[in-house]
Protein backbone atom coordinates (compact mmCIF):
# COMPACT_ATOMS: atom_id res chain seq x y z
CA UNK A 1 0.00 0.00 0.00
CA UNK A 2 2.81 2.37 0.91
CA UNK A 3 4.65 1.39 -2.26
CA UNK A 4 1.57 2.25 -4.33
CA UNK A 5 1.41 5.71 -2.76
CA UNK A 6 5.13 6.26 -3.44
CA UNK A 7 4.67 5.28 -7.07
CA UNK A 8 1.70 7.60 -7.51
CA UNK A 9 3.57 10.54 -5.97
CA UNK A 10 6.56 9.87 -8.20
CA UNK A 11 4.35 9.70 -11.28
CA UNK A 12 2.62 12.96 -10.37
CA UNK A 13 5.96 14.67 -9.63
CA UNK A 14 7.17 14.25 -13.21
CA UNK A 15 5.24 16.23 -15.78
CA UNK A 16 3.96 14.25 -18.72
CA UNK A 17 4.23 17.18 -21.10
CA UNK A 18 7.55 19.01 -21.14
CA UNK A 19 7.39 22.61 -19.93
CA UNK A 20 10.17 23.89 -22.15
CA UNK A 21 8.48 22.87 -25.42
CA UNK A 22 7.34 25.98 -27.28
CA UNK A 23 3.74 25.95 -28.45
CA UNK A 24 3.36 25.23 -32.14
CA UNK A 25 2.82 28.22 -34.37
CA UNK A 26 -0.64 28.59 -35.86
CA UNK A 27 0.58 27.86 -39.39
CA UNK A 28 2.46 24.73 -38.29
CA UNK A 29 0.67 21.49 -37.42
CA UNK A 30 1.21 20.50 -33.75
CA UNK A 31 3.80 17.82 -33.03
CA UNK A 32 1.96 14.68 -31.94
CA UNK A 33 4.06 12.63 -29.49
CA UNK A 34 3.14 9.34 -27.96
CA UNK A 35 3.03 9.01 -24.17
CA UNK A 36 6.31 7.09 -24.23
CA UNK A 37 8.09 9.81 -26.24
CA UNK A 38 6.70 12.57 -23.96
CA UNK A 39 7.94 10.68 -20.87
CA UNK A 40 11.34 10.14 -22.48
CA UNK A 41 11.75 13.82 -23.36
CA UNK A 42 10.66 14.86 -19.87
CA UNK A 43 13.16 12.44 -18.33
CA UNK A 44 15.95 13.75 -20.58
CA UNK A 45 15.27 17.33 -19.44
CA UNK A 46 15.30 16.33 -15.75
CA UNK A 47 18.20 16.41 -13.29
CA UNK A 48 21.22 14.26 -14.10
CA UNK A 49 20.61 14.26 -17.83
CA UNK A 50 23.70 14.87 -19.94
CA UNK A 51 23.56 17.73 -22.41
CA UNK A 52 23.66 16.88 -26.08
CA UNK A 53 27.24 16.67 -27.33
CA UNK A 54 28.56 17.02 -30.85
CA UNK A 55 30.36 14.22 -32.61
CA UNK A 56 33.71 15.97 -32.12
CA UNK A 57 33.12 16.26 -28.37
CA UNK A 58 32.21 12.59 -28.08
CA UNK A 59 35.27 11.57 -30.10
CA UNK A 60 37.52 13.77 -27.96
CA UNK A 61 36.11 12.22 -24.77
CA UNK A 62 36.63 8.75 -26.20
CA UNK A 63 40.23 9.57 -27.16
CA UNK A 64 40.92 10.90 -23.65
CA UNK A 65 39.46 7.77 -22.05
CA UNK A 66 41.48 5.50 -24.34
CA UNK A 67 44.66 7.45 -23.55
CA UNK A 68 43.99 7.17 -19.81
CA UNK A 69 43.44 3.41 -20.07
CA UNK A 70 46.56 2.98 -22.23
CA UNK A 71 48.65 4.81 -19.63
CA UNK A 72 47.20 2.55 -16.94
CA UNK A 73 48.01 -0.59 -18.95
CA UNK A 74 51.52 0.64 -19.69
CA UNK A 75 52.35 1.22 -16.02
CA UNK A 76 50.81 -2.13 -14.99
CA UNK A 77 52.82 -4.04 -17.61
CA UNK A 78 56.02 -2.25 -16.60
CA UNK A 79 55.40 -3.22 -12.97
CA UNK A 80 54.77 -6.86 -13.99
CA UNK A 81 58.00 -6.89 -16.04
CA UNK A 82 59.97 -5.62 -13.06
CA UNK A 83 58.42 -8.28 -10.81
CA UNK A 84 59.30 -11.02 -13.30
CA UNK A 85 62.87 -9.73 -13.53
CA UNK A 86 63.12 -9.70 -9.72
CA UNK A 87 61.85 -13.29 -9.42
CA UNK A 88 64.19 -14.41 -12.23
CA UNK A 89 67.10 -12.96 -10.24
CA UNK A 90 66.02 -14.99 -7.19
CA UNK A 91 65.90 -18.19 -9.24
CA UNK A 92 69.55 -17.98 -10.34
CA UNK A 93 70.52 -20.64 -7.79
CA UNK A 94 68.10 -23.25 -9.20
CA UNK A 95 69.10 -25.58 -12.04
CA UNK A 96 68.14 -24.26 -15.45
CA UNK A 97 65.21 -26.16 -16.87
CA UNK A 98 63.80 -23.32 -18.94
CA UNK A 99 65.25 -22.06 -22.20
CA UNK A 100 68.08 -19.64 -21.55
CA UNK A 101 70.69 -18.85 -24.18
CA UNK A 102 73.95 -20.71 -23.61
CA UNK A 103 72.57 -23.05 -20.95
CA UNK A 104 71.79 -26.66 -21.69
CA UNK A 105 68.75 -28.27 -20.16
CA UNK A 106 69.30 -31.26 -17.95
CA UNK A 107 66.72 -33.89 -17.06
CA UNK A 108 66.56 -36.76 -14.62
CA UNK A 109 64.77 -39.98 -15.48
CA UNK A 110 64.71 -43.76 -15.42
CA UNK A 111 66.24 -45.93 -18.14
CA UNK A 112 63.53 -48.03 -19.78
CA UNK A 113 65.64 -49.56 -22.55
CA UNK A 114 69.35 -50.14 -23.23
CA UNK A 115 69.08 -52.56 -26.16
CA UNK A 116 70.56 -50.23 -28.78
CA UNK A 117 74.35 -49.85 -28.92
CA UNK A 118 75.54 -46.63 -27.20
CA UNK A 119 71.92 -45.47 -26.80
CA UNK A 120 69.55 -45.54 -23.86
CA UNK A 121 65.86 -44.67 -23.72
CA UNK A 122 65.03 -42.55 -20.68
CA UNK A 123 61.53 -41.95 -19.29
CA UNK A 124 61.09 -38.47 -17.82
CA UNK A 125 58.24 -37.84 -15.35
CA UNK A 126 56.87 -34.28 -15.57
CA UNK A 127 54.51 -32.75 -12.99
CA UNK A 128 53.33 -29.21 -13.62
CA UNK A 129 50.22 -27.17 -12.82
CA UNK A 130 47.57 -26.96 -15.53
CA UNK A 131 47.56 -23.54 -17.20
CA UNK A 132 43.90 -22.83 -16.53
CA UNK A 133 42.79 -25.10 -13.70
CA UNK A 134 46.06 -25.07 -11.67
CA UNK A 135 45.70 -28.76 -10.82
CA UNK A 136 48.97 -30.71 -10.92
CA UNK A 137 49.04 -32.72 -14.15
CA UNK A 138 51.52 -35.57 -14.43
CA UNK A 139 52.85 -36.56 -17.83
CA UNK A 140 55.83 -38.53 -19.03
CA UNK A 141 58.08 -38.32 -22.04
CA UNK A 142 60.68 -40.69 -23.41
CA UNK A 143 63.87 -39.50 -24.99
CA UNK A 144 66.94 -41.13 -26.47
CA UNK A 145 70.32 -40.34 -24.95
CA UNK A 146 73.86 -41.16 -26.03
CA UNK A 147 75.68 -43.56 -23.67
CA UNK A 148 79.26 -43.81 -25.01
CA UNK A 149 80.40 -46.71 -22.77
CA UNK A 150 77.09 -48.62 -22.51
CA UNK A 151 77.23 -48.30 -18.71
CA UNK A 152 73.53 -47.52 -17.96
CA UNK A 153 71.04 -50.40 -17.69
CA UNK A 154 67.28 -50.78 -17.34
CA UNK A 155 65.94 -49.31 -14.09
CA UNK A 156 68.90 -46.97 -13.45
CA UNK A 157 68.12 -43.38 -12.50
CA UNK A 158 70.24 -41.14 -14.71
CA UNK A 159 70.83 -37.48 -15.50
CA UNK A 160 70.95 -36.49 -19.17
CA UNK A 161 71.87 -33.15 -20.73
CA UNK A 162 70.79 -31.55 -23.99
CA UNK A 163 73.26 -31.84 -26.88
CA UNK A 164 73.52 -31.38 -30.61
CA UNK A 165 71.59 -33.85 -32.78
CA UNK A 166 73.52 -37.14 -32.71
CA UNK A 167 71.04 -39.09 -34.84
CA UNK A 168 67.48 -38.77 -36.03
CA UNK A 169 66.06 -39.17 -32.50
CA UNK A 170 69.07 -38.62 -30.19
CA UNK A 171 69.37 -35.07 -28.82
CA UNK A 172 70.55 -35.89 -25.29
CA UNK A 173 73.68 -37.35 -23.73
CA UNK A 174 74.23 -39.29 -20.50
CA UNK A 175 76.03 -37.26 -17.81
CA UNK A 176 75.91 -39.55 -14.77
CA UNK A 177 74.15 -42.49 -13.25
CA UNK A 178 72.51 -41.31 -10.02
CA UNK A 179 71.23 -44.66 -8.76
CA UNK A 180 71.74 -48.20 -9.97
CA UNK A 181 68.83 -50.61 -10.35
CA UNK A 182 68.73 -53.55 -7.90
Amino acid sequence: MIEEQDQTTEASAQPLVPDADPAPTPGEPGEQLSKKERRQRARNRGAGARPQRTLEERLAERAEERKRLADHRRTRRQREREQRAATAGERQGTPATEREPGRRRSRQGVVVSDKANKTITVKIEIARPHRVYKKIVRTSATLHAHDERNEAHIGDTVRVVESRPLSRTKRWRLVEILERAR
